[in-house]
């Protein structure tokens, strides 16, 4: 039996098929969020992959921003609910979740059942997003997936005091033109975005073992700046980036077996 989740976000399209609630048949990243043709790029490119058909797919759950506009799913989830239980799935132990995405920040509380039982998110600026990072890597005309490799050779990290992004941007700029080097602006860049999440982080409550889930999570330079800011060790997987629509997938997996 085969489920589909899929997880619609500001920035990108996510989606994962399952077979019998466990086994990954195909699971993509489209870079266009909702109100794009990224969904329906997504789905082509799901179905090519794993060689199978709309009417092959038992259930879909959408969740993410994009999931009330998306009618090609039978039902539709909080992406909350299913970064909780795709981080759940592959770290039983994890009890906090950090989940830093384009547009917004959240912290999760998990019970041992892996449910979410608190949360706080930051949704009303940029700072301490993907979003934030991305402006960053424009002003310093670098890629965004080489932000990592220049923090790895910072020997004295920039401090960025700025909270706001548009203020940041022209710190940034000057410290530039005061000349310092890539690599410790760029790990000033990480720990400015590290200490914003951390702050948001300790007004929930730290309880590990945490682990962090969305795009940024992927960016080493930001998990290394703040597992120094909580003090604690970061679970973390590849697949990071497609935790919601893994989430989402196992939901649609119970749904059928609780029919």
């Amino acid at each position: 039996m085969y489920t589909l989740g899929i997880d619609i976000g500001s920035t990108t399209s996510k989606g994962m098929i399952l077979k019998n609630g466990s086994d990954e048949i195909a699971s993509s990243i489209v870079l266009a969020g909702t109100g794009t043709a990224g969904p329906k790029m997504l789905m082509e490119q799901l179905y090519e992959q794993s060689g199978l058909k709309s009417e092959d797919i038992a259930f879909t759950i959408v969740t993410g921003y994009g999931r009330k506009t998306f009618q090609e799913a039978d039902d539709q989830l909080s992406e909350l609910t299913c970064h909780s239980k795709g981080v759940s799935f592959l770290f039983p132990q994890a009890r906090t979740v950090i989940d830093i995405g384009g547009q917004d920040a959240k912290v999760l509380a998990l019970n041992d059942q892996g449910k979410m039982t608190n949360f706080i998110m930051n949704d009303k600026c940029a700072a301490g997003t993907g979003r934030f990072l991305d402006v960053m890597a424009q002003i310093l005309q670098l890629k965004i997936g080489d932000l990592e490799k220049e923090a790895e050779k910072a020997d004295n990290p920039a401090k960025i005091s700025s909270t706001c992004t548009v203020f940041a941007e022209s710190e940034v700029i000057s410290q530039l033109a005061m000349g310092v080097d890539m690599p410790n602006l760029v790990a000033g860049i990480c720990q400015s975005v590290a200490s914003r999440v951390a702050g948001l982080a300790k007004r929930i409550g730290i309880h590990e073992q945490v682990c962090m889930s969305g795009g940024v999570a992927q960016n080493g330079g930001v998990r290394k700046a703040l597992q120094n800011e909580l003090g604690v060790p970061i679970l973390y997987s590849e697949q990071a980036q497609l935790m919601g629509a893994l989430g989402a997938a196992l939901y649609a997996y119970e749904r059928v077996m609780n029919k």
